[in-house]
């Protein structure tokens, strides 16, 4: 590492009245380390990934996303398909990208372990949606695209709700919605390009590329690697809450037991779409909020169904900490 560039938005994220603090000491230990650094202050999701892009284009060798799994995602757009590395500094509320790579979760000792770290090259999902303004929207992920449930959170509670109610309140919100929101059904096709396995009357969908999450819901799709070149896939054909509580209790103690209705695949392919018989191409003009579907990327609403998800192989260099 020779010259880095640290991306942050001030607006998003935790650690909000420890930030300058946090950013400074990152500058001061890359400093002593001989690395030159530059701090730059992104003002939304587009703009973070055009100061990606451009510290590319300048000839920086490593871009560090400063801040959560959000603000990852946006740098990542500019960054698959680059030889140029990407770190991570956690600074947001989940950072389940950092707790997947070993990282430190305090900022300084993050930094750190960024300049004795491991390089890693690795696949990245790519997902193409109907995007909410009815375009079609391509995003790349590396923790998890979600369909249904998960993603019609993300619709009701939107970003600014975490900073504004805390993140206490914002948990409190989304148990709400979860138990008052009816269930939409879709179908979905697995697999590979070859071989297509379908299910229809889907109430969630997740693709899923890391293996732990961090906090208290670690393995949520066993056998997920960012290692693998492909996606741990996990198909809920039921709207029983129970079963879903179910397999999130399975995901806190690690459990190997079967949830009724609930499928686990490995796959490069993922086709997402309204139940057979209804008009995609007119669906989300003419049903209600409710009948959408929605699709959500490392915790980024990104837009409604069809959703269309394969894996790039070889796309992206990531910093992790030394496996052992």
């Amino acid at each position: 590492m020779r010259k880095a560039a640290l991306l942050y938005n001030a607006r998003s994220g935790g650690r909000k009245n420890h930030r300058e603090a946090d950013l400074l000491k990152a500058l001061s230990i890359m400093g002593d380390a001989g690395v030159e650094t530059s701090l730059v202050r992104t003002t939304s999701n587009v703009h973070a990934t055009e100061q990606a892009r451009k510290a590319i284009v300048e000839g920086y060798d490593t871009v560090f996303a400063c801040g959560g799994d959000g603000t990852i995602h946006d740098v990542l757009q500019a960054m698959a398909g680059s030889r140029v590395a990407l770190g991570v500094i956690p600074l947001g509320t989940a950072n389940a990208l950092a707790h997947d790579l070993g990282l430190p979760m305090q900022p300084a000792e993050a930094v750190r372990a960024a300049l004795h770290a491991e390089a890693r090259r690795i696949a990245v999902g790519r997902v193409t949606v109907r995007g909410l303004d009815g375009n079609p929207v391509t995003r790349y992920f590396t923790v998890a695209v979600g369909v249904g449930v998960d993603a019609h959170l993300f619709y009701k509670l939107h970003a600014g709700t975490k900073q504004r109610l805390g993140i206490a309140a914002y948990y409190a919100k989304a148990w709400q919605l979860w138990f008052t929101h009816r269930m939409a059904r879709f179908r979905v096709e697995v697999g590979s390009a070859a071989d297509m396995v379908s299910r229809n009357g889907v109430t969630e969908m997740l693709a899923v590329r890391i293996r732990h999450f961090g906090g208290v819901v670690q393995e949520l799709a066993p056998g997920a690697s960012l290692d693998r070149n492909d996606m741990r896939v996990v198909v809920c054909t039921t709207s029983n809450r129970l079963s879903y509580l179910l397999y999130v209790v399975r995901g806190l103690t690690r459990g190997r037991w079967s949830v009724p209705a609930v499928e686990l695949f490995h796959a490069g392919r993922v086709r997402c779409d309204y139940a057979a018989g209804s008009n995609s191409a007119t669906h989300s003009a003419s049903a209600g909020e409710s009948a959408k579907v929605y699709v959500e990327a490392d915790g980024e609403l990104i837009g409604t169904l069809p959703a269309e998800i394969t894996m790039v192989p070889d796309a992206l260099t990531i910093l992790s900490a030394p496996r052992k």
